[in-house]
């Protein structure tokens, strides 16, 4: 272990001591201090924040296409990556006030594999119990850090369950040469046992009872979402929700049944799956095209919602231009964009 600093967070004014063998994020989010992340791998800039006093900050390896040199030259740092050798005070540029506190603790888990189904051509459906510890508490819409055998390296995998279910579910694509996925694919086995760190995230289902919810998922994107809308039915919410879910073909399509169950036991809830490339297989009578040019076809005022966005990059970019113009507020966008750390790997 390291020397030990202070950094305070503005405007909430917070302070925490941070090691300085671990990055910022870390240090917070093992003392209960939710702040706004996504990737922990330092390219998808939801963390960035500015330094305003102290400048002896070191950065783990990251992308400048989340923070260009300039930027860091100007005292911008993303949280993920950064490690503190003196004491810092920093102005957080995303964060959410209600939400900040309310972290749980980071815990390490043993789990042993139940099942692994495949959903799609290339998604499987992972399930694990619990041993060390027996439980875990964590918000819907969460992910936990999976440790890849025999490598130092870790990957990130949102559930797909809610607290209550017991067992952990997972949706995962398969990447052909992926360092997990392929190990996931190919050697893991019913029995088999895991190494799990978590929670993280902050992809949570925000208290505001009179805003309607706007769903977008896309490929292992299902997992959160899904997470979230099992919540809201078990707990009755009845708030007005819509889900697009776009996929290439009929065979990218997971968890039809239960999402149509889902719509009669939430009565204000519906679910509008859209194919980009059916072919003449599919006998498809459904949406057609990308998701997002669907939501703009069919949207066409979502002033006061909340947006939930969650799948591959593109998706998400193209998502994160539409909603402001359908009347989105930027606060209550809330998204997890897939990064890859390599280019076979998830």
């Amino acid at each position: 272990m390291g020397d030990k600093h202070r950094v305070r967070f503005e405007p909430v004014g917070i302070e925490i001591e941070v090691d300085e063998d671990q990055t910022i994020l870390r240090g917070a989010a093992e003392q209960g201090i939710m702040l706004m992340h996504g990737c922990k791998e330092g390219q998808c800039a939801a963390c960035k924040s500015f330094i305003l006093d102290g400048d002896d900050v070191e950065h783990d390896r990251y992308s400048t296409f989340a923070l260009p040199d300039f930027e860091k030259d100007e005292g911008f740092t993303l949280l993920c990556r950064a490690h503190a050798y003196e004491d810092l005070t920093i102005e957080l540029l995303n964060y959410d006030e209600d939400m900040i506190k309310s972290g749980l603790p980071i815990e390490q888990a043993t789990v042993e594999v139940v099942s692994k189904d495949r959903v799609t051509h290339d998604m499987v459906h992972l399930v694990v119990k619990l041993l060390e510890p027996s439980s875990l508490k964590f918000f819907p819409g969460q992910y936990m850090d999976f440790a890849v055998p025999g490598h130092e390296a870790t990957r990130s995998f949102s559930m797909a369950n809610v607290p209550s279910a017991g067992n952990l579910e997972f949706v995962i694509r398969i990447y052909p040469g992926g360092l997990f996925s392929s190990f996931l694919d190919e050697e893991l086995a019913v029995g088999d046992q895991l190494e799990l760190t978590g929670p993280f995230g902050v992809f949570t289902l925000r208290d505001a009872p009179d805003a309607d919810l706007l769903f977008i998922g896309g490929g292992a994107g299902m997992a959160p979402i899904l997470g979230l809308l099992r919540s809201m039915a078990e707990r009755g919410i009845d708030r007005k929700a819509t889900f697009y879910y776009g996929a290439r073909g009929r065979k990218d399509l997971c968890f039809d049944a239960e999402l149509t169950a889902l719509a009669e036991r939430l009565p204000n809830f519906r679910y509008v799956p859209a194919l980009s490339e059916p072919d003449g297989n599919d006998r498809w009578e459904g949406e057609t095209g990308l998701v997002t040019d669907v939501v703009r076809r069919l949207e066409t005022n979502l002033r006061g919602a909340d947006a939930y966005v969650c799948g591959p990059p593109p998706m998400v970019e193209a998502a994160l231009e539409l909603l402001p113009a359908l009347g989105v507020a930027d606060k209550r966008i809330f998204y997890d964009k897939f990064t890859t750390t390599g280019d076979a790997d998830e």
